[in-house]
């Protein structure tokens, strides 16, 4: 029984090693085929204007969402 036990384990470990090795293989296979496809259609860069907020300081915006939200409580 514990022979069995072992031949069950060896084969469930040699599956999943296996199965692991493959694995691996096909990512680093797939990994080498986009970079070669990315060479042959590369994506096209666009340069998008970054809006960038000047007032960094919420502080008037914050506060009056408080005094809003005080005034409808009352």
């Amino acid at each position: 029984m514990l022979n069995e036990g072992l031949a069950l384990m060896a084969t469930g470990m040699g599956t999943v090693f296996s199965f692991l090795v493959i694995l691996w293989f096909s990512v680093s296979i797939m990994g080498k085929v986009v970079l070669y496809l990315n060479k042959i259609f590369p994506e096209e860069v666009t340069n998008k204007p970054v809006l960038v907020n000047t007032d960094s300081n919420n502080d008037v915006e914050i506060a009056v969402a408080i005094a809003a939200a005080k005034y409808r409580n009352n």
